[in-house]
């Protein structure tokens, strides 16, 4: 028998064992609870990291733990294979199409996650970038189309005059075009949007049903929705006989609105300097504001520019005219793209206003100041409470007393009215670029935009098309796919050429998986609702606001459609820390990559799984450790040896255990098997403390080895070391399965160990037996201790003498003699 564990002939053991016995098929029992985990699936970049490795292992602990529990699991995996990366390939090498080179990589990555052991259900296994599967991303659209969700309207976009094309936010780096490093500029496109907004208030509600999910994920969740209650306020710009809205959520500063701020994309600009002998100044400063991206323009760091226009809007509230600016800190995507500004109570307001030398006027006193404000006089924006001064009738009412009087009198005059406003836009999903979901729209010259009908989704990508590094998408330059005729009139149309945001794809690959081989529906309700919330979902918390916002707005529209049940898609979402090598993220730059494949070739599987679920709870970063992965290849080599060096003794009973025939040492034992099952169970099924829970697994396997070396074999309880080896198997399968299975095997078993049920520890023994020992000085009793029932005489001594009361008897008096009455007492005679 081999001492050591030859992981290699294990693992092609098994992997060809499990592939041929459908052993991780999702089980369909209709006795048996349903548990659906996940992790996020990943992009197809063609090789495993270690991050890849942990989030992995700890969903496949989670999957093979509740198997063994006895539910039906779903743990299915999948790839979201569209985006930017496979068409930068393909433009860099100029040979491989986007497709061959994203197929090739799932196919690797497939074989590298199968090499780790992970038990998904590969006959759930959905692909984004497939036809079958786009088909529906496409069909989701076109039904939020019909249902007014989905619209297009103009947008700022970042756009590089050198390839002449639209650049998505991530193709953008430093200010310049990643293909060609021209400076980006800003210009105003048509764009295709989905109504994330109109489910703004829903989205935020619902956090109630979010109990499992990590308070900072949710707070950082509703700071993106951003609800504010405020008043929308009109005022009136002479020049044009127009009314300008600003929404504010402090009407009761009203009076101290000493100027406006219009962004520079706002469509009454061009109409305020048109003809002035402003227009020139102010369309060259807005060029100057548009080459800043949105960071930049609302960083509390950045500085603050603007421009007079000219113009003036009125007050409502006091009738005085009010100059309006342009600046590049008010964007037109926040709220109307215009505001008025208070610069004695808004800190970014006061700076803009010291710069122009625009007027100061303070309308807040704080209550513990007795020298009213002036504003010509402040150093600094005032943003506290206290109560109004210089304004009107409403003087000296407090700032809360002030908002609720103001906003309804200001309503019933008819220049305001109370809103509820989000910093929540509606989510921009055009890409035009070729890799991804077309937009399933044509348009025709009679009928207008149209949805592509159902019956002639999907839309598919043509394959044979020119990748040229001008940066356009290739869709515009296939005159098959462009020319096409409208579903409506039969008339000549034009196709959309732009293609979805792979968020899309993977806000709703979730329920896919309930239903992945439907052709007539994404999924039927009915098996949605089987599976579906998701029990436990992991990923990370890079992940925590876009793509969950969007996932949980996704599940609502299903919802509605009357397609699920379930009003958000996670009911527990865990976030896996980073794993680091030398305090720092693992990335080719810093030269601290370690490849998950020289560890699977030179320690194997179980190891790699084993070290990384053992080095840091799954929340933490984890920092990485060569000692550690040695340490976790010794404790299975360890477990290794203990097995198949016991082997006889393992197989050769099945006597139940006698509990009360065992001596100290078996007692002992006994009692740790059983506190080790009740530990790891907690550990993994309860709390997702996967290194405690491994720990304790260590702790029992140390137990046994002292067992064994402190006896000879004819005193070794046969029964009690055969407990011992399967409930280490047993507890340690979830982390370990190639090991376990082995090992399984060889003591006896015919049934993998992943078919055999979850192990239950006993109550009583876990219970200590323990008297209670009477202490006794100069046959007076001064203390009681409760000890092991077995303990000896010696022992007993012992502990009396330690015990911090008894000590200050015997301070400065000689102990003469120890009387021991065994099992109940000990007097010390002391002079």
């Amino acid at each position: 028998m081999q001492d050591y564990y030859p992981f290699q002939k294990v693992e092609k053991k098994w992997l060809k064992r499990w592939e041929d016995s459908d052993l991780h098929k999702t089980g369909t029992d209709p006795d048996k609870e349903n548990y659906y985990v996940l992790e996020m699936f990943p992009y197809p970049s063609g090789n495993l990291h270690m991050g890849h490795v942990r989030v992995y292992s700890i969903g496949d602990v989670i999957a093979r733990y509740k198997r063994m529990k006895g539910y039906n699991v779903l743990h299915p995996m999948g790839w979201d294979a569209f985006g930017l990366p496979a068409e930068n390939a393909a433009i860099k090498h100029g040979n491989i199409h986007p497709k061959e080179w994203t197929w090739e990589n799932i196919a690797h990555m497939k074989e590298q996650m199968k090499a780790m052991g992970l038990s998904y259900d590969w006959d759930r296994e959905v692909t984004t970038a497939a036809e079958d599967y786009y088909k529906w991303t496409q069909w989701f659209f076109t039904q939020m189309y019909e249902n007014d969700l989905a619209y297009k309207k103009e947008s700022t976009v970042n756009w590089c005059p050198s390839c002449e094309t639209v650049l998505a936010n991530e193709q953008v780096v430093n200010d310049s075009c990643e293909r060609c490093g021209t400076e980006v500029d800003h210009r105003e496109l048509e764009q295709w949007f989905l109504k994330i907004t109109d489910y703004a208030e829903r989205l935020l509600e619902d956090h109630d049903k979010l109990e499992n999910w990590p308070e900072k994920v949710k707070i950082m969740q509703k700071n993106w929705i951003g609800r504010s209650v405020g008043t929308r306020v009109t005022f009136e710009i002479p020049e044009l006989k127009k009314e300008l809205e600003v929404f504010t959520t402090r009407p009761d500063t009203l009076y101290g609105a000493t100027y406006m701020v219009l962004a520079p994309e706002h469509p009454y600009v061009e109409e305020i300097i048109e003809g002035t002998d402003k227009e020139k100044e102010v369309e060259e400063f807005i060029k100057k504001v548009k080459k800043q991206n949105e960071q930049e323009r609302t960083s509390a760091k950045s500085e603050k520019i603007g421009i007079f226009t000219g113009a003036y809007a009125v007050n409502p509230v006091n009738n005085e005219e009010i100059p309006i600016y342009i600046s590049n800190y008010v964007l037109m995507g926040y709220g109307t793209g215009a505001i008025m500004a208070v610069p004695a109570h808004d800190q970014r307001d006061f700076d803009f206003a010291k710069k122009y030398d625009i007027p100061i006027k303070a309308v807040i006193q704080p209550d513990t100041v007795e020298e009213e404000l002036v504003g010509s006089e402040m150093e600094e924006a005032y943003s506290e409470d206290g109560h109004l001064i210089n304004s009107g009738k409403y003087n000296g009412l407090s700032v809360e007393e002030a908002f609720d009087k103001m906003a309804e009198d200001f309503s019933e005059e008819g220049f305001a009215e109370i809103k509820v406003n989000y910093r929540l836009r509606d989510w921009l999903i055009s890409r035009q670029r070729y890799w991804g979901a077309p937009i399933p729209i044509v348009y025709c010259e009679n009928c207008g935009p149209t949805a592509v009908p159902e019956e002639e989704l999907p839309v598919k990508l043509p394959h044979d098309v020119e990748f040229s590094p001008t940066g356009e998408s290739p869709l515009k330059h296939v005159d098959d796919f462009v020319n096409t005729s409208c579903p409506k009139c039969g008339g000549p149309a034009k196709r959309e050429t732009d293609t979805m945001d792979t968020f899309v794809d993977s806000s709703w690959y979730f329920l896919r998986y309930t239903d992945p081989k439907n052709e007539e529906l994404p999924f039927t309700k009915e098996k949605a609702d089987k599976w579906f919330p998701v029990d436990q979902y992991i990923g990370g918390i890079e992940h925590a606001i876009l793509h969950l916002l969007y996932a949980r707005f996704f599940t609502k529209v299903v919802h509605d459609m009357d397609m699920a049940d379930a009003v958000e898609p996670f009911t527990n979402w865990l976030a896996q820390g980073m794993v680091l090598k030398d305090g720092a993220k693992m990335s080719k730059s810093k030269g601290n990559v370690v490849d998950p494949k020289d560890i699977l070739d030179e320690y194997g599987a179980d190891t790699a799984r084993l070290f990384i679920l053992f080095a840091s709870p799954p929340e933490k970063d984890l920092e990485w450790s060569d000692k550690g992965v040695e340490g976790a290849d010794r404790f299975l080599n360890r477990v290794w040896r203990f097995v198949t060096e016991n082997i006889d003794i393992i197989k050769s009973d099945d006597k139940e255990i006698d509990s009360d025939s065992l001596d100290k040492a078996g007692k002992n034992l006994y009692r740790i098997i059983h506190a080790s099952i009740k530990k790891v169970s907690e550990d993994v099924g309860e709390r997702l403390n996967f290194n405690t829970a491994i720990s304790a697994v260590m702790e029992l396997t140390n137990e046994v080895y002292s067992y064994l070396n402190d006896r000879k074999d004819e005193d070794i309880d046969y029964a009690l070391i055969k407990s011992a080896a399967e409930n280490i198997l047993l507890l340690l399968a979830p982390f370990a399965p190639f090991i376990t299975d082995e090992l399984w095997e060889m003591i006896g078993y015919d049934n993998s160990i992943h078919e055999m049920g979850w192990p239950d520890y006993q109550k009583s023994a876990l219970e200590k037996e323990e008297i209670t020992i009477v202490i006794q000085v100069n046959g007076k009793v001064r203390e009681k201790i409760a000890v092991d029932a077995d303990i000896t005489e010696e022992e007993v001594k012992e502990k009396v003498l330690e015990e911090e009361k008894i000590q200050s008897y015997l301070e400065g008096n000689e102990l003469i003699k120890t009387i021991y009455v065994p099992g109940k007492l000990v007097n010390l005679v002391v002079k």
